[in-house]
């Protein structure tokens, strides 16, 4: 026995895979306490989702001169559309009072204020982040509102600002983790009854998937709180979704190759080292490329985009290997009941050979190049709804999908305050020339106001109140002007953030994000298909289907969010997130489909080995697909804006590579270039004599 056979049966032996099946299970209740923790271990701070190096993140830590605790400023917005009385003004005055003595407060509150019109009122209050970013505002922003409502009278109130934005932002996130584990374990369940048609065995595909999904919880705690790993909401919601739909996908097709197996081999122990042998490298290579893209965000400048990188890429390495040890040690104590009722008898033909798939194939290959031109041509016309496309980054209102009330309150303090009321620059310089950083601030168009300097040692600190509002792109122009304005000054080391300054930079760092990581995936990927093909040809056409195939579902995806959706766009963020999950999810497929034709095609020829690779993995990568897909499509049930789009592109992205890319368009190519599909490896160079058989089992 050769050693990688060796090394496959090591799982499935006869003793070895209780061993196996014990090791999991001291894992488990090792790992399922420490799995629990992982929201407790987040970093939902600004700084953790921000580009490290950029000037707005640099304030934001040189604040803490200022104030030792992170704070966000809360406005409480009071509306009378008929004119504020003297009674709105007294009741205002008095929750001020009260705002200030709650012990989530932190500095002076400043008003209320009266606006021009005599119809609004506003009163800023500072109010402590604490440690767990956002989280430590609702509660804040929640007793703030419910003061401000109480005996109200008739006049509306709102708490907005950006501690009333994060605290909704919180709400939003609030038991997203639990959302998402229900909602993909709900969907895997469906789908995999559907694909297994079995009572029995779809039980263990989600065991494994779920011991990988804990174990891979309980190790990234466990960097978090000790290796200065960093892991976000969006980190840790993305990993229940990834792990779950991708060890599923490995799970499926073990599964499948195992099952063939058992009807070539008498016992079920050898049956599955032959399967773990002739799939392991398939999915291997699959898993690689996966972790390799999601090692590529770590060049990322935007820390939430970097840290989302090695937290995927161990979610995926844990999944990987439960799927090749925990998996294979499950089937095998169990046996062939566990099939039941279409149980794998020994002897008996392999379906797959004469399946739907199998006339697809045959379909195919009586006219190739036909098909891939127009299936080609038809993802390309798919392209034109890119036009669409305007990941350009969110305002407050299009971060949500529905109007929570800091919406709402934004929209009523533009109405009768300035448009930066509430979310002002923030300002820190040399303390000697704060006076002339100041001025140069105030005289700067695009700025309302601005407050006196405030020193502390040798740090000065002011704010500016813009104009247009925070989100606006008027605003963001400001923010260039101010900074130029302010940087000119003479010794002053003047850095310029705040909201605003914030949106500013994280759009830059995201589009400098997908100018550098999306060509490094693209080649990363490319030199893992070469050594896994042992060839040139077959990579480069495999990465050109899968930029298609992105190009068509960002297309897609532009048309429906701008006008069935209605959305307002993308983040800045989306067109990278997309492209990785569709490149290192998508190529899975085509690995999984090429091995299989690379191994037929030694011993029938390329061509009659196409139509039997896709005969033999049709089935399993279409149900794989659906899968996946449908594990994505969970995040759109979120009532956030970025994650909506994100479930939605790639799941519609991984349907259009399952069900059309790789099952028409890349066989089709394969047909259609034969033996040079393998060019330069020794494959490429046979000239084999296609028998009458062979000929008919394509034509």
């Amino acid at each position: 026995m050769s050693p990688t056979r060796r090394l496959a049966a090591l799982p499935c032996g006869r003793r070895s895979k209780w061993v196996v099946l014990a090791l999991w299970l001291v894992l488990v209740v090792v790992a399922g306490p420490l799995a629990g923790k992982l929201m407790s271990a987040e970093d939902n701070e600004a700084s953790s989702w921000l580009p490290g190096k950029a000037e707005s993140t640099q304030v934001l830590v040189l604040q803490r001169t200022f104030q030792p605790v992170d704070t966000a400023q809360a406005v409480v917005v009071y509306e009378r559309p008929g004119g504020i009385t003297a009674a709105d003004r007294a009741k205002a005055a008095q929750d001020a009072e009260a705002f200030a003595d709650a012990p989530h407060v932190v500095g002076a509150v400043v008003g209320p204020q009266e606006s021009a019109d005599g119809q609004a009122l506003q009163t800023v209050v500072p109010v402590d982040i604490g440690s767990n970013g956002w989280n430590d505002l609702k509660p804040a922003v929640e007793d703030m509102r419910a003061t401000a409502a109480a005996g109200s009278d008739g006049m509306t109130t709102h708490v907005t600002g950006p501690a009333g934005i994060g605290a909704d932002q919180a709400a939003a996130f609030e038991g997203i983790d639990g959302t998402l584990l229900f909602g993909t374990v709900a969907v895997v369940i469906i789908l995999l009854l559907l694909t297994y048609r079995s009572p029995v065995l779809w039980v263990l595909p989600l065991v494994a998937a779920g011991v990988s999904l804990a174990a891979s919880q309980a190790l990234i705690y466990l960097l978090a709180e000790h290796a200065g790993l960093t892991v976000n909401a969006q980190s840790a919601g993305i990993l229940i979704v990834l792990v779950l739909g991708a060890g599923t996908d490995y799970a499926l097709l073990l599964t499948a190759r195992y099952r063939e197996e058992l009807r070539r081999h008498e016992d079920r122990h050898e049956a599955m080292a032959f399967a773990l042998h002739r799939a392991g490298p398939a999915i291997l290579a699959s898993s690689a490329t996966v972790v390799a893209s999601m090692l590529c965000l770590l060049v990322a400048q935007m820390n939430s985009t970097r840290g989302l990188g090695p937290v995927c890429a161990i979610g995926v390495l844990v999944a990987l290997v439960a799927m090749l040890t925990l998996l294979p040690a499950l089937l095998v104590i169990f046996g062939r009941w566990v099939f039941w009722p279409v149980r794998p008898a020994y002897g008996t033909p392999e379906p797959t050979k004469t399946g739907n798939w199998a006339h697809v194939g045959t379909w195919i290959g009586r006219r190739p190049r036909k098909v891939w031109i127009g299936t080609a041509l038809a993802l390309a016309a798919c392209c034109v709804g890119l036009v669409s496309l305007n990941a350009n980054g969110l305002s407050t209102a299009g971060t949500f999908t529905g109007k929570p009330d800091s919406v709402v309150g934004q929209q009523v303090l533009e109405q009768h305050f300035p448009g930066g009321t509430g979310a002002p620059l923030t300002v820190i310089s040399a303390a000697g020339p704060a006076g002339a950083v100041q001025a140069a601030a105030a005289a700067t168009p695009g700025v309302a106001a601005t407050t006196p300097p405030v020193t502390h040692g040798e740090l000065a600190v002011f704010q500016a109140t813009l104009a247009d509002p925070p989100d606006s792109q008027a605003a963001e122009d400001t923010v260039d002007q101010v900074r130029a304005a302010v940087h000119a000054v003479p010794d002053a080391n003047a850095q310029v953030g705040g909201s605003t300054a914030v949106i500013l930079d994280a759009g830059r760092a995201a589009a400098a994000d997908n100018r550098a990581i999306i060509p490094l995936v693209l080649g990363v990927v490319l030199v893992i298909l070469a050594l896994l093909l042992r060839a040139v040809t077959a990579p480069l056409v495999l990465i050109g289907t899968v930029v298609l195939s992105y190009a068509a579902a960002l297309g897609i995806s532009a048309f429906f969010f701008a006008h069935v959706f209605h959305f307002e766009g993308q983040d800045n963020a989306f067109p990278l997130f997309v492209f990785v999950f569709l490149v290192a999810l998508g190529i899975d497929y085509n690995i999984f489909l090429m091995t299989r034709v690379r191994e037929e095609a030694g011993h029938r020829g390329t061509r009659a080995g196409a139509v039997a690779g896709l005969a033999a993995t049709g089935g399993v990568i279409t149900s794989a697909g659906l899968i996946l897909a449908s594990t994505f499509a969970v995040l759109g049930t979120l009532p956030v804006v970025g994650f909506a789009e994100i479930g939605f592109a790639v799941a519609l992205g991984v349907l259009l590579d399952t069900l059309i890319v790789r099952s028409v368009l890349v066989t089709a190519l394969t047909i259609d270039l034969d033996r040079h599909m393998w060019w330069p490896s020794l494959l490429s160079r046979r000239r084999e004599e296609l028998t009458d058989r062979r000929r008919a089992d394509v034509s």
